[in-house]
Parts: C-alpha cells; structure tokens; sequence
C-alpha cells in the first residue's frame, strides 16, 4: 500500500482544486443574499477562478519542468489555502472575486502539476491504475462539489466552502513532503514570459466579453473592442511561440490531427459535463424551492457514476485505444444534456436524474483518458507542459462554458417573458429572485407570475441543455474522427540508449494520444 500514498497526496490536491470549481454552485443563493451581490458577479465567482486555472496552467506547468514538480506543486497549494482563508473572511463581492482569482492561481500551480508527477512517479500497468484513480478522483470532485457546497452552506455557513480547504491543504503539504520524490528540473530551460502575458490577456479579455457583453451590448464598442483585444493577444502569442527557443507550448504539436483533436475535446467536455450545473443549481433553489443540501445531492447521480466508471476504466480499458474512451465518454456526455431537455414548467429534480447519470458515466470514461493521453504526447521532461495544455483547456472550456451558457440562459428568460404582460426581470430570476418576484407580485396575480417564474426558467435551462448536448456530441465526433494511436511515442529516440531512464523508456511503452 505504501507505493499509492504519493498517488493519494496527489490525489488529495486534485480532490480539492476541482472540488472549488463547482462548490460555490449551491452557495451562490446565499452568497446573493449575505454580499449583495448583481447576477455578473454570481458569475464572476465561479468565473475568475476558472480563469485564472486556464490563464496559468501552461505558464506554470513550463516553470514546474524548469524547478521541479513537487515544489511547484507545494507552493501550490500553500497559496490555495492562504487564499481560501481570505475567501471565507470576505465581506465585499470585489474582495471575494480578487482573492478567488489568487486561489485559481495556487490551483493552477497544483493542477499544471498532478497529473506529470503521476507519470513520473508511476511506470506500466500501474500508471494505467493511478491515471484511473486520478480520473475518478477528478471526475467526481467537480460533480461533488454542489454536493459538499450544499452540506456546508446549510448546516454551516456559506464560508465554510473555503475555510475546509484549510485542513486539507495542511495534510496534502504534509503527505506531498513525506511521500513525494523532489525529482530534479530542467534549470537549462528558461520561463516563456512573453507568451505567458498574451495567451492570459487572450483568455482574459474573450472570458470578460462574453460575461458582460449583455451588459455593454453585443454590438457596442467596449465588447467588440474586447474581442479585438483578445483576437489580437491570441495571435501575439501564436507569433511568440515558434520563436521561443523554450515555448510555453510546443505548436508544432498541433500539426497532428491527434494532439489537435484532444484539446478540442478537452475544452468541450468541461462546457457539455460542468458547466450548466450553476444554472441547474439556481433553478432548484430559487424556483424549486430546494435547500442547498437536496440541490447538491440532486447532482450526485453524476458524481458517483463518474467516480465509478473513472475507476473501472482505469483497470480495465489500459489498453482500449483512447479514441473510443474519449468519442463514446463524450457522446455519452452529451446525450446526458440532451437527455435533461424534458425539462418543463413542472417539473422536478427527478427530470435530471437519467441525463446525469448518463452525464456521469461520459466524464468517467472520458476524464483519465485525457490525461494519459496528454502525458504520452511528449517527452517526461515536458510532462509540465502536457498537463498544462489539457488541463488549460479543460478549465478554459469551463470559464468560457459559464459565459456562453449564462448568455444562453438569460436570453432563454428574455425571450420567455417577453410575450407575458407584466415587468418580471430576467436579471433578477437569473439572481436567484424567483422567490421575492413571486411574493411581489399582487395577490390576485400571484399565481400566474409563478406560473410565468416556471415557464420562463424551463425554456432558459432547456436552451442551456440543448447547447451542451450538442456540442458533447460533437466533442464525441471529433475524437472519433482525429484522434489516433500512433506506432510510436512522440519525439521517439533514434535508438535505444543504453543510458536511457525509467521513466523514458516507460514513456515510449506508455499508449500514446496522438
């Protein structure tokens, strides 16, 4: 057993991150009501730390290949829980946001770093076992998270959320010191600062637009000079790249259908599985009149299906090529959302059970076959890079989810009341006000606003789950289509050196990704 406990100190990082990406869903009703806050900045909590995952993960996977993962990793999550503590003691949704924004960055730290020390730490039939049991771990801490963010916000407090990372952070410092080898870095690699800003900017400024983009218009100078902002750091860092004799991204690796189609795949398994739960949460709460606590556990079927087919998956389809876990694992995903759009006017939590279980099923398959994929794709001494670039997209595909789905949403509202007579806000429905609306409302009039309240929040979610439906199903298409096993690992040796580590030779026999 004592060869898994560097898996578990991992593991325990990793639980934590992801847990913290979906554990604000359930809160957000309280947080609303304790911070007064508006709906863009209910987005911006879960937003801001999804962002700054995906802005700094590649960034900080290159510095953890230069200085060593462990210690990257450490410092990680030392900075996770310093800024999880002053999360918890914020009383202002500006301080709330900025200091989640510096917890995605000890995340990022942590998640740049998790899945390279697992391939380094683990050679063989047994790497399959840890990527597997890394996959259900991951996979079901984003499901979790309403789960454990109900049970905290109700029998606690919506602080609570945060102030649990404290404990955690202590025992994973301490296993991670104990168990886990400070294998050496590359300190001849120099730090792609330049590439860094731009692909931050980039990712910043297309997240920002598409948040406030109601708000400013669509069509309005400070949105479209947003996306201008963005398109244009985007191709600052893709003229940056080539030219850096240590990229933070390799984009030659792009030239291969296989490594192309993975990252496709990486982003929109976050949008399809994920990113709808803070839409699904409000529903329940505000409309369904659910306590925190039933609202998380409404989305359990999907944590324990992930968490179990994560972990069979892991032991018995090591040698299954990864294009059939990824396509069937997102279709799966998708057919979940699709699944979820008999939602109407009346009904329950129970319409959701089937599409996430079926949800969950999808992200089990689908979540360690990312990750080993991504670690066969390179050299072990770029594993930092590799975990960086999935697990960028990954997290940028759950920023960019929220904002595309809440743009979904809210137009689904609109576009419900706005045949109904009455002045009933979208903005204050999507800010969880369902409640408050209804008992506004004139008592001789009460029960059709409640029906219109009902109406209006099936036809916005039922919007939400056809969007991420079908872009599971294409997700599934794409790794059907362009994903493949090559005959031999990337960058592959001209010969077998007689020098040669464990960890490269284990790298050639390792299933590769693209």
């Amino acid at each position: 057993m004592r060869k898994w406990l560097p898996l578990a100190a991992v593991c325990l990082g990793t639980f934590m991150l992801l847990v913290d990406v979906t554990i604000v869903v359930v809160a957000l009703p309280d947080m609303a009501r304790s911070l007064h806050t508006s709906f863009a900045d209910l987005q911006w909590v879960m937003d801001v730390y999804a962002l700054a995952l995906a802005a700094l993960l590649l960034g900080l996977g290159s510095l953890a290949d230069r200085i060593g993962h462990r210690q990257v990793y450490v410092a990680g999550v030392a900075v996770f829980a310093l800024a999880s503590l002053a999360c918890g003691l914020a009383d202002d949704p500006a301080v709330l946001i900025a200091f989640r924004g510096i917890q995605g960055v000890g995340g990022a730290a942590m998640l740049a770093t998790t899945t390279a020390l697992v391939a380094r730490l683990y050679h063989g039939r047994d790497r399959g076992v840890a990527f597997g049991i890394w996959g259900a771990v991951s996979g079901a801490a984003s499901a979790a998270g309403p789960i454990l963010g109900g049970l905290l916000t109700e029998y606690l407090d919506w602080r609570w959320i945060f102030f649990v990372n404290l404990p955690i952070s202590v025992l994973a410092i301490a296993m991670t010191m104990k168990y886990v080898p400070a294998l050496p870095g590359d300190r001849r690699r120099g730090m792609d600062l330049p590439g860094m800003a731009a692909f931050t900017v980039a990712a910043g400024a297309v997240t920002y637009a598409l948040i406030k983009g109601s708000d400013y218009g669509w069509t309005s100078g400070a949105t479209l000079g947003l996306f201008a902002l963005a398109a244009l750091a985007l191709l600052l860092f893709l003229l940056i790249e080539p030219r850096r004799a240590q990229p933070m991204l390799d984009l030659a690796l792009f030239r291969r259908g296989s490594f192309t189609g993975l990252m496709v795949t990486a982003v929109l398994l976050s949008v399809a599985a994920f990113s709808y739960l803070a839409y699904t949460s409000l529903w329940l709460q505000s409309v369904r009149g659910m306590g925190p606590v039933a609202a998380g556990l409404a989305c359990l079927p999907m944590s324990a299906a992930a968490f179990v087919f994560a972990s069979l998956g892991g032991r018995f389809l090591h040698g299954v090529s990864p294009r059939l876990t990824l396509g069937v694992g997102m279709l799966l995903i998708g057919g979940g959302a699709l699944l979820m759009t008999v939602i109407d006017a009346g009904s329950t939590w129970t319409a959701l059970v089937a599409g996430f279980m079926v949800t969950g099923v999808g992200v089990g398959l689908s979540t360690p076959a990312l990750a080993s994929t991504a670690m066969a794709a390179v050299p072990p001494e770029r594993a930092g890079m590799a975990s960086g670039a999935v697990n960028t997209a990954r997290q940028l595909g759950n920023a960019l989810g929220i904002a595309v789905l809440g743009v979904v949403f809210h137009a689904g509202l609109s576009g419900s009341l706005r045949n109904h007579e009455g002045s009933i806000s979208a903005d204050a429905l999507a800010g969880g006000q369902a409640a408050p609306v209804i008992a506004h409302a004139a008592p001789e009039r009460r029960g059709m606003v409640e029906e219109m309240v009902h109406a209006a929040f099936a036809d916005g979610l039922r919007d939400v789950f056809w969007v991420s439906g079908v872009l599971g199903v294409l997700g599934g298409l794409v790794a059907l289509t362009l994903i493949r096993r090559p005959a031999a690992p990337a960058r592959p040796p001209r010969g077998p050196a007689p020098h040669a580590t464990a960890q490269q030779a284990d790298a050639a026999s390792a299933p590769a990704a693209a």
